[in-house]
């Protein structure tokens, strides 16, 4: 039963992991003894799952960083070498030339969509919401670690507890065993009496080491939870815990739902999850919209059959001088001459053409707008659209279970919590009077009017009762927390 009680126990993720005192000097601790704060800790940092879940946050915020960055303009360069042999085409001139040809080229481009259907607008929310859904997952998987580690903690404090109890007991039962020998040995009691109360006695022992070995198991659990060796000793602070006063909870059923619907990381993802599917619909209706785009860019080459000289006017006139023709002749008396060609050219020089003139000569820019109009598109649009909202709808089913989930969960511990006080109070009852009917019947075997055997049946129906009080107090506490857990309350007193 009590094992059963603390798996229900959500206390553990509030109290485990916000109830560190900061500012405070830390208590000196004995060696492999440890805090419910330090199994968390530890627990934490060394969990897989819960790194992964880490590791997660940090890509979806690297998206939603990244998707932000989708509304700047992009900027890129390029450049490339050729080389052609043979009748090419001179990438300086755009003639044909026999001959060997090098050739450079750069570019320098930008571009920036203008609108596409408010698909960048809307990818950049659903990605922040995205980033948000990731780290209440995050918060989700450290609730259940904690909640594990703190179970398990507290399952070591009330295995001692039961420890405790069930050493009394065998204390009890070896005075009485001592006292019985000697009135056996007196003559005054038959022999069987004490034969009884060592079988009593073996019983109670036995009892004590059954309880040994749930603590050794409960340690166990802690140290996996806390990815520690098996064969490292552990030992825990214990958590002082009162015992219950059974008053009324503080507030309804619906009360409680209320606040742990606002709160827990669960319900928020859900809902998280829910606008970024609304977002999903949006982008994918914006691909059937027009797309308007923007693109800059400069670019330059190189030619290597471009001429290495060239004429430079200096702007001060122009020269007229004859020149030989070097297409046009004439032939006289079997002598062909070349014609001889009046030709007027600026005035100036010949200068040097060198690779970087090229370059700063063949410079060139754009500037263009891009338009895009979808017009039909096999119903593409039509049908993501459709399944956007399937998605959408199913993802609102996954967050009302949530919710159904959370006022399951809440009526359950409540009613729980009643019960418990009810277990405990009969309990509490039922200890006080078989107290006082081992009380008596302790008087009795002592003057003989008892034999061992209604003696053992006193003290057994007390032990257990003992026992049932110390899981029954556990019970009404630890769900009376449980509470306390969805109305989001610190849980540091117990």
């Amino acid at each position: 039963m009590f094992h059963s009680l603390l798996k229900s126990a959500f206390l553990v993720a509030a109290f485990a992991t916000f109830q560190p005192v900061f500012g405070q000097t830390k208590v000196q601790q004995p060696p492999n003894t440890y805090s419910l704060e330090d199994c968390i800790r530890i627990a934490l940092e060394t969990n897989p799952q819960v790194k992964i879940s880490e590791l997660q946050v940090q890509t979806d915020g690297n998206l939603a960083a990244q998707s932000r960055w989708q509304r700047w303009p992009s900027l890129g360069f390029s450049a490339g070498q050729g080389f052609s042999s043979g009748r090419n085409i001179d990438p300086y001139t755009n003639v044909y030339v026999q001959q060997n040809v090098n050739s450079n080229n750069f570019q320098l481009g930008s571009s920036v969509v203008l609108f596409n259907g408010f698909q960048l607008r809307n990818s950049v929310i659903r990605n922040d919401i995205n980033a948000r859904v990731s780290q209440k997952d995050l918060e989700a998987a450290r609730n259940d670690i904690m909640l594990n580690v703190a179970l398990s903690y507290l399952q070591i404090i009330s295995n001692e507890e039961l420890i405790e109890v069930a050493r009394r007991q065998v204390d009890a039962s070896v005075l009485q065993v001592e006292r019985t020998q000697k009135l056996v040995e007196a003559g005054t009691l038959a022999e069987s009496n004490l034969l009884d109360l060592k079988a009593q006695l073996a019983n109670d022992e036995l009892t004590l080491v059954n309880n040994q070995n749930n603590l050794e198991t409960s340690k166990l659990n802690l140290k996996q939870l806390m990815n520690m060796p098996g064969s490292e000793p552990i030992n825990v602070v214990k958590v002082p815990v009162s015992d219950p006063t059974l008053q009324a909870y503080e507030a309804t059923i619906q009360e409680i739902f209320d606040i742990a619907v606002g709160n827990l990381p669960q319900m928020k993802a859900a809902n998280l999850r829910i606008e970024s599917a609304r977002k999903a619909v949006e982008i994918a209706r914006g691909a059937g919209m027009p797309s308007l785009s923007l693109g800059a860019g400069i670019s330059t080459a190189f030619s290597s059959a471009a001429p290495k000289q060239r004429f430079i006017s200096d702007g001060t006139g122009s020269t007229t001088i004859d020149v030989p023709s070097t297409t046009s002749y004439v032939t006289y008396g079997g002598v062909t001459l070349p014609i001889i060609q009046r030709v007027t050219t600026p005035n100036g020089s010949i200068q040097d053409f060198g690779y970087f003139n090229q370059l700063d000569g063949n410079r060139n820019s754009y500037l263009n707008f891009s338009l895009r109009i979808p017009i039909f598109s096999n119903f593409q649009v039509k049908y993501n659209v459709a399944n956007a909202k399937v998605q959408q709808k199913g993802i609102e089913y996954q967050a009302q279970q949530v919710q159904l989930t959370i006022r399951k969960n809440v009526e359950q511990a409540y009613i729980d919590m009643t019960n418990s006080a009810k277990r405990y109070s009969a309990t509490a009852n039922q200890v006080r009077a078989l107290t006082e009917a081992f009380r008596v019947a302790q008087v009795r075997f002592d003057v003989g009017a008892i034999n061992s055997t209604e003696y053992n049946i006193a003290k057994a129906n007390l032990d257990r009762a003992n026992g049932n009080l110390v899981q029954s107090k556990y019970d009404y506490v630890f769900r009376t927390k449980i509470l306390d857990f969805y109305m989001n309350k610190p849980l540091s007193d117990f």
